[in-house]
């Protein structure tokens, strides 16, 4: 059970991904989680250097999908001034919003990736489809919920403490 809250990969944030790196081992799509992932648990809009980064995205070929756990005006407000299709309230680390993203893209599970903060729900989730998992590290961490605050991370830690064992 431990190894699924592992990553394939785990990086200081989204820009330090080698994105040649993962087209060339087949990856097409990118499943992303949007708070404290993209931005800031409370930046209403994507960083110019996120804007870069997205373009860069596209250049290369891969298809986005922002998966959050946040509600529907939070993600859409997000999301639509870029154009990128999105999934809310996704119930993560269920595989429901996994496979829909999967779907929208026309992708099985090996040609994706998840980039997510978190081991409990974007690493959980993703591992138990068979995608590629990133961990990045969270933006901004005194912006997260109770839950995120006080359980996640709380069970991360744990987790991360025996693993080391």
């Amino acid at each position: 059970m431990l190894n699924k809250l592992l990553p394939r990969l785990q990086v200081n944030t989204i820009y330090d991904i080698d994105l040649n790196a993962l087209w060339e081992q087949g990856v097409r799509g990118i499943i992303t989680d949007l708070d404290n992932t993209l931005v800031g648990a409370k930046a209403p809009l994507a960083t110019p250097e996120l804007i870069d980064w997205l373009k860069v995205v596209a250049q290369i070929g891969f298809q986005v999908v922002i998966v959050s756990n946040n509600n529907r005006l939070r993600v859409s407000k997000f999301a639509e001034p870029l154009s990128l299709p999105f999934i809310y309230r996704a119930k993560k680390p269920t595989s429901a919003s996994f496979r829909r993203a999967l779907s929208m893209m026309n992708m099985r599970p090996e040609q994706a990736a998840v980039i997510g903060d978190q081991m409990m729900t974007d690493v959980l989730g993703g591992n138990r489809m068979g995608l590629y998992t990133i961990l990045v590290l969270p933006i901004a961490k005194r912006d997260e919920g109770f839950f995120t605050k006080v359980i996640n991370r709380s069970l991360e830690k744990a987790a991360l403490t025996w693993m080391k064992r």
